[in-house]
């Protein structure tokens, strides 16, 4: 085991400071989204209701940047473990806050359900950023293959909030500060499109404006937050195409982004640590997040 992640381990195993306000010893709490019946809900059952889980961060002292995690699943399930709680710990023993998502899925639910559980997500981090010990403005996203699409979406609409709204949470900010995309699913257009997510997002035959709306190398502007993306050019399920496209895209409108094309690695690989080239991407991510300035040196 090689010092980096012996230093991981270490930090998950053996919190040296608590946040101001969480415990990192704590057990993860999980929270619901919105008091009462979600918007668009079609029902009270648990799969109905989405939920945020917070998992406190090992070092540091608050305020700290956080991470809001959207899992993988080809927008049909939620691979919470390896594309959740896993990289959720491991942010924290990089002295990051983070935050797994639990939003609504098809084919029960479409667009724009799913990207509005993501939008109220960071308004909720960033609404309650004193009480997380969270800093307002270092709340990024990170999401895995479905979920790196979400995570794209977020990233490309947003708005600064709700003023007029009577819930103070809306009237917080929904864009996220920063992205982090594994192995994204990115365009619903291009031949290399996963059908599967783009079925279960959009239903059947989705119109082919709303299509375009959701390809989100098509919607990437100036104000589309600084990004880290990696895949692997052996990943047939989600082609290493959708993110050159968005890095493409983000290196047109002059957004600072990073990506890494690895030789060999299946799809969904997650964090991959014992890999010795893939594996690394865990290293790239943060020394990149250090010169963002999201961590400090």
């Amino acid at each position: 085991m090689n010092k980096f992640y012996l230093a991981a381990f270490l930090l998950c195993a053996f919190p040296l400071a608590a946040q101001e306000h969480q415990d990192p010893s704590a057990e993860p709490r999980t929270m619901p989204l919105w008091d009462g019946k979600a918007p668009g809900a079609l029902g009270d059952a648990d799969s109905d209701r989405p939920t945020i889980t917070l998992y406190a961060a090992s070092t540091g002292q608050g305020p700290t940047a956080a991470v809001i995690v959207f899992p993988g699943g080809s927008y049909g399930y939620l691979a919470t473990n390896h594309e959740g709680r896993q990289p959720a710990n491991w942010l924290n023993a990089m002295g990051l806050v983070a935050f797994v998502v639990k939003y609504r899925i098809g084919p029960r639910y479409h667009h724009p359900i799913e990207l509005g559980d993501a939008q109220r997500a960071i308004r909720v981090v960033r609404a309650r950023a004193k009480e997380f010990g969270v800093a307002p403005d270092k709340i990024g996203v990170m999401g895995f293959s479905a979920g790196g699409h979400l995570a794209s979406t977020a990233a490309t609409h947003f708005d600064s909030g709700i003023p007029q709204s009577s819930d103070p949470i809306d009237r917080a900010s929904c864009r996220p500060d920063f992205a982090i995309l594994a192995y994204p699913v990115i365009s619903f257009t291009a031949e290399y499109t996963h059908q599967g997510s783009r079925k279960n997002l959009l239903g059947e035959n989705p119109k082919p404006e709303l299509v375009k709306e959701l390809s989100s190398e098509l919607n990437v502007t100036p104000t589309t937050p600084p990004t880290f993306l990696f895949s692997s050019s052996t990943d047939t399920v989600v082609p290493p195409e959708n993110s050159v496209a968005f890095y493409l895209a983000l290196h047109k409108a002059d957004v600072p982004a990073e990506l890494h094309i690895f030789e060999n690695a299946p799809h969904g690989v997650g964090l991959d640590l014992a890999d010795p080239s893939v594996g690394e991407w865990g290293t790239l991510l943060l020394h990149w997040l250090r010169e963002r300035k999201v961590l400090p040196n």
